[in-house]
């Protein structure tokens, strides 16, 4: 029974962040063209944010989608998993680092009231988003052919 409610969990979060936010960020957001291909990022050197992207992106078989590149960027160099947990805590990271937009309110409130087991994340990502600078200008299609420790690294000097 539990395995089942996971899994309409789950569903339901990924109804909720492509079915429903994606066209509305369609909507409000503009275009900027993610420079590379998935062939492209494959192509890249090993361990750089481009290459691990493509990693991640293939070990849970997903694929680019358009609008959503930054996001899955973020998934890598804030090193939160393509699971139901973090991608809730990449949305509270994010919402403490003072992102508030209709996706990362609407992903916070759904990992409240349906994943409670997580609480312990959130927080965690909570507080971790609240001691770094601003990210909301940080340019991360330009940072594709970097190593991503170097990446990482340079992030985290920015704490406040």
């Amino acid at each position: 029974m539990v395995k089942l409610l996971k899994s309409i969990r789950s569903q339901l979060l990924v109804l909720l962040t492509h079915t429903f936010a994606l066209p509305v960020l369609k909507i409000i957001r503009k275009k900027k063209p993610f420079p590379y291909t998935t062939d492209q990022l494959s192509a890249l050197p090993y361990e750089t944010v481009g290459n691990e992207l493509w990693q991640a992106l293939n070990q849970h078989n997903l694929r680019l989608l358009p609008y959503y590149e930054k996001h899955d960027i973020k998934h890598v160099v804030l090193q939160y998993p393509f699971t139901d947990e973090g991608e809730v805590c990449l949305q509270f990271f994010m919402l403490a680092n003072g992102r508030i937009s209709f996706p990362v309110l609407s992903t916070v409130i759904y990992g409240l009231v349906t994943m409670p087991e997580y609480y312990a994340s959130f927080f965690h990502a909570h507080k971790r988003g609240k001691q770094y600078k601003n990210l909301d200008q940080f340019n991360w299609f330009s940072i594709m052919e970097q190593p991503l420790v170097q990446v990482q690294q340079e992030i985290s000097k920015q704490l406040v």
